[in-house]
């Protein structure tokens, strides 16, 4: 028999943080969701793999996100316009996604290049020209073009190799690399 005098003992939400438990959102999950791309392995070009919630939500909240969980860990994943767009070097993310516009229109154009959908964790992928595969005497990377946030030309190129990666090269955006893509395409290991 319950005896209805007796104060009724509820659990509010402020007993409960007064008891000691603290619930705190795991901002590295709620990254790696925010990354996360539904099935992009089909995609042969950039604008085919903006799919995640990074490409869709507002850029505010993009930004205090990425931010956040930064701050949590500084070798965060994350794409290469929005590192940009954190460090003050590039305005919007739809400026990133043009630049890829461009470089993959100019890329799809030219034979031997092929969009790779999957790469480091949160970027868009990369290309890789086939045909220098040719110049190697044992399998090894084809040349291969990325999109980086390390200079404010945003396009680098890895001569194709077998061993170690040689350094990249720096490309000064899309008309330098219009300009230079017979040169990038016959370097050799």
């Amino acid at each position: 028999m319950v005896d209805s005098s007796a104060p009724r003992r509820t659990m509010s939400v402020d007993r409960v943080v007064n008891r000691g438990l603290h619930v705190e959102p795991m901002i590295s999950l709620e990254w790696a969701e925010a990354l996360e791309q539904p099935n992009n392995g089909q995609a042969a070009a950039p604008a085919d793999a903006r799919l995640s919630w990074v490409h869709r939500a507002p850029e505010r909240q993009v930004l205090a996100l990425y931010r956040a969980a930064r701050a949590a860990d500084p070798g965060v994943s994350a794409p290469w316009w929005l590192r940009a767009m954190a460090a003050g070097l590039l305005g919007t993310r739809l400026e990133g996604f043009r630049l890829e516009d461009r470089v993959a229109k100019l890329l799809d154009a030219r034979p031997g290049w092929v969009f790779v959908p999957w790469g480091e964790e949160g970027e868009p992928g990369y290309w890789e020209y086939m045909p220098s595969e040719r110049a190697l005497s044992t399998p090894g990377i084809p040349t291969t073009l990325a999109h980086t946030d390390r200079h404010p030309g945003w396009i680098d190129v890895v001569a194709v190799h077998a061993g170690p990666a040689p350094l990249p090269i720096a490309v000064a955006g899309p008309a330098d690399l219009r300009s230079n893509l017979a040169r990038m395409e016959s370097l050799t290991p």
